[in-house]
């Protein structure tokens, strides 16, 4: 049984549009795969496969994304910097090994069981997606700012690094399954590991997401459940789209941005739990 129906030049234009939004609303905001994974599904695709399509698909933009982070992963204490790479090595394996995971689950998992999980998906990750403005609000006046310098007795309270291991790996499980607001999840995590700078932290989660959704794809490629014509369409329109759109979008309030995005999430959950 195909993956997907033959792709007509309709569905090829419809795939283009949506994958270039989806772009620039991922460099922007966020929530571009709540454009472009309903759209997969509306052209005939089986949810599995549009899963692994569009995960395929908008990987590259965050290949970009872990790079231009990478200055803010640069600290001046060489302690902290040897901290810092050990944290990182163990962070990266453990979303590895959990992207791994969670990929090879979704294809254990059954259409119809999966068909009946993406309401409660999308659910879950229009819930992450409204309250992450909010949340990351909070987050920057409760880490704040803080310089080496500064004295750590205003410091958040650290967790050992085992609670954040398993905290990740079950983050990274659930990113290879299906994996809209890991990014959100893990800025939760590194919270609390004594990470004080925002952007570091923005940087760290960029990172481990690319690892995350980077090595969910090997087994979508030994199970042949990417359809690479969609793939190929998406990614070039998705990175247009994370170019263009970015700095367009950049013109307009992130907060108009993220209303549209939480209309676009909340009406496609509710489609999904109607018509799934």
């Amino acid at each position: 049984m195909p993956i997907a129906p033959p792709l007509t030049d309709l569905n090829g234009l419809l795939l283009f549009a949506t994958a270039f939004i989806a772009g620039g609303l991922n460099a922007v905001a966020g929530g571009g795969s709540f454009i472009s994974f309903p759209t997969l599904i509306f052209t005939g695709m089986s949810p599995i496969a549009a899963n692994a399509t569009n995960n395929t698909a908008l990987w590259v933009a965050s290949l970009a994304s872990a790079g231009a982070y990478r200055r803010d992963l640069d600290v001046d204490s060489p302690e902290e910097r040897l901290r810092q790479r050990r944290t990182m090595l163990i962070l990266s394996t453990v979303s590895l090994v959990g992207g791994l995971l969670g990929s090879i689950l979704l294809l254990y998992t059954s259409a119809d069981i999966f068909k009946k999980l993406i309401p409660y998906l999308l659910l879950l990750a229009t819930i992450v997606f409204i309250f992450g403005e909010s949340f990351k609000q909070w987050l920057k006046s409760f880490v704040g700012e803080a310089s080496p310098s500064e004295n750590r007795a205003n410091a958040p309270k650290s967790i050992p690094l085992a609670y954040l291991v398993i905290a990740q790996l079950i983050i990274a499980i659930y990113g290879g399954f299906f994996g809209a607001g890991i990014g959100i999840l893990m800025l939760a995590s590194l919270t609390f590991f004594n990470i004080r700078n925002i952007h570091a932290m923005n940087a760290l989660k960029t990172w481990l997401g690319t690892c995350i959704n980077g090595i969910a794809i090997v087994p979508f490629l030994f199970a042949g459940i990417i359809a690479w014509q969609q793939t190929i369409i998406m990614a070039i329109s998705g990175a247009l789209g994370g170019y263009f759109i970015a700095n367009f979008a950049r013109q307009i309030p992130s907060q108009i941005i993220r209303r549209f995005v939480s209309i676009v999430a909340i009406f496609m959950t509710t489609y999904f739990f109607i018509h799934g």
